[in-house]
């Protein structure tokens, strides 16, 4: 954006997605081996630097501890290291500020003692910018006044009576991107889509990978300033519009009429 302020010439249009609180629920209908899988690559693939990764999730409390002990134990497979292996599942994030920034915030939880798995940094990778996959549990994503955009996630258990002020809190953050459900049961299914304020809802399903051109992405709020990539106004936000408006009434009437040889 401030490239594009301080070009040359006409200004440019800027179609952009900027990131999101993006949460996921859980119920306890959910199917935890998926879910965790899911919930895995969405919130660890890329190092978590997807403007559409998960950054919150939500499970039902009846079935936390049961996920959280799955997600530990998938977290601690994950392979830190190098993008250039292969092997590796979680490659550096972007900068080191970046990873100051995320360091910092795990850190913060770590005094708290709201982080219940990370695990250790190889002697190796001490130079790189790199972060080790995070859990973090809170009590609400009120306690988040930012995104983090990285290998972090947060986890929230919560009831399904009080499914309504999840979603109050979710919609509340002023971002609009990506969420995710999983769920067996129909009628929750629908409940919360009409509800949530989310460019795009996946229903059992991870939260990241759209296929632009069959799955438009995009969202709005805090999330976007454009129209869904690869949706059917896209190419619209890239013309102008021109509107031409002739008040021939101001001399009179028609000046051809008045001009003819028959007046």
């Amino acid at each position: 954006n401030r490239q594009l302020a301080e070009r040359d010439g006409s200004l440019a249009t800027l179609i952009a997605e900027t990131g999101g609180q993006n949460a996921l629920i859980a119920d306890s209908s959910a199917q935890p081996e998926q879910l965790v899988k899911d919930v895995i690559y969405s919130a660890f693939n890329s190092a978590g630097q997807r403007c559409s990764a998960l950054r919150v999730l939500y499970v039902e409390d009846n079935i936390a501890e049961h996920v959280i002990e799955l997600l530990k134990g998938s977290i601690s497979e994950l392979l830190v290291g190098k993008s250039n292996d292969i092997a590796i599942d979680v490659g550096p994030v972007i900068s080191s500020e970046a990873q100051t920034q995320l360091q910092a915030h795990i850190n913060h939880w770590q005094q708290q003692g709201a982080v219940i798995h990370q695990g250790d940094l190889a002697g190796s990778l001490q130079g790189g910018h790199f972060v080790v996959p995070a859990l973090i549990e809170l009590e609400s994503i009120r306690q988040l006044n930012k995104e983090h955009f990285g290998p972090v996630l947060h986890l929230i258990r919560f009831t399904w009576q009080d499914i309504d002020s999840v979603i109050e809190d979710i919609n509340a953050t002023g971002f609009a991107l990506t969420f995710g459900f999983h769920s067996r049961i129909d009628a929750r299914v629908r409940y919360l889509e009409q509800r949530i304020d989310a460019g795009n809802v996946y229903i059992n399903r991870d939260i990241v990978g759209a296929v632009v051109g069959s799955q438009p992405f995009g969202g709005s709020g805090l999330s976007g300033t454009g129209p869904k990539a690869g949706g059917p106004h896209y190419l619209l936000r890239f013309t102008s519009e021109q509107t031409l408006t002739i008040n021939t009434a101001a001399i009179g009437g028609n000046q051809a009429l008045i001009n003819s040889d028959d007046s």
